[in-house]
């Protein structure tokens, strides 16, 4: 089978990598939910990152000792050491002896979701700080754990995918903070975007609707969307959806309960349509992700 074969595509770092360096691809995979990662073998070489459009997280598997970044080379790498590459970010490396290393792939949009619900933020509010060869076990072991796993079986996707999130949770609890340039005007206030935060949150079950979440906000449909999709990073109905399916996951991996229950419990309407939406996420039906997770 081929080594690129769930290669992730359109990576600026990952295409980089793969047409301007040494570097050769020993795994790519797409996890879904905006992730991606591959596994690189690269030795004496130079390479330049130049404004990627997305977050990279490496960790270094083997060697690294004689890699460091342009104009610092007393900081050098080494297994379990990792890097923060920021979208938008400039950086220069040179590579020394044979070294194998993991990079992890994401949007920053995935930071928004997290920013609202761990941080109380919005999402204009955060961004990853650049880091280089630094040491956290929180975010590490997770990594060198979805190096481990056999990512042409689709279980063990589901399982890189759920380590992915266990990663960006720890790096925006730790690891973010406000970007260089930064204005609070145009969105909700943080009291209102707490209240309807915990209000969908509550009514997950029930058909929300745009017009009853701008009632809660004393806001005009129109008025509102914009406002919310500001504080929040996306429309009120992706985040509707979003907090199903997120519930909908906890459920299947904590509970017993027939997909039908499931599909009350989180507001879709009925067993076929949760089907259908997770499917649509996260490539398996609810019951392979049930299997998967309880494995």
């Amino acid at each position: 089978m081929p080594a690129d074969l769930h290669a992730p595509p359109h990576t600026d770092v990952f295409d980089t990598l793969r047409t301007r360096s040494r570097a050769r691809l020993q795994r790519g995979v797409s996890l879904g939910d905006g992730f991606s990662a591959a596994i690189w073998c690269n030795a004496h070489d130079a390479t330049r990152y130049e404004r990627p459009s997305h977050h990279t997280v490496s960790l270094y598997l083997q060697g690294g000792f004689s890699t460091f970044r342009t104009g610092s080379p007393a900081q050098r790498g080494a297994p379990g050491r990792l890097c923060v590459m920021p979208a938008e970010h400039d950086s220069s490396w040179v590579v020394g002896s044979e070294q194998r290393f993991l990079h992890l792939y994401f949007e920053h949009e995935r930071l928004a979701p997290l920013a609202v619900r761990l941080l109380d933020r919005e999402p204009r509010e955060l961004n990853l700080h650049e880091r280089t060869f630094f040491e956290d076990a929180e975010v590490a072991s997770p990594l060198a754990a979805m190096a481990c796993l056999d990512w042409n079986d689709v279980d063990a996707r589901l399982h890189a995918n759920a380590l992915a999130h266990q990663v960006l949770t720890r790096l925006v609890q730790a690891h973010a903070g406000r970007p260089t340039v930064w204005t609070s005007r145009g969105g909700l206030a943080p009291a209102l975007r707490r209240r309807l935060a915990e209000h969908i949150d509550a009514h997950l079950s029930s058909p929300l609707t745009v017009g009853e979440l701008a009632a809660q906000a004393a806001l005009s449909e129109h008025h509102f969307a914009h406002m919310f999709r500001v504080s929040f990073g996306m429309a009120p109905h992706a985040w509707v959806l979003q907090r199903r399916l997120e519930r909908a996951r906890s459920m299947l991996c904590t509970t017993d309960a027939p997909l039908e229950h499931v599909a009350q419990a989180c507001g879709f309407a009925g067993a076929s349509h949760l089907v259908n939406r997770f499917r649509a996420a996260h490539g398996v039906p609810p019951g392979r992700y049930r299997q998967a997770m309880r494995r």
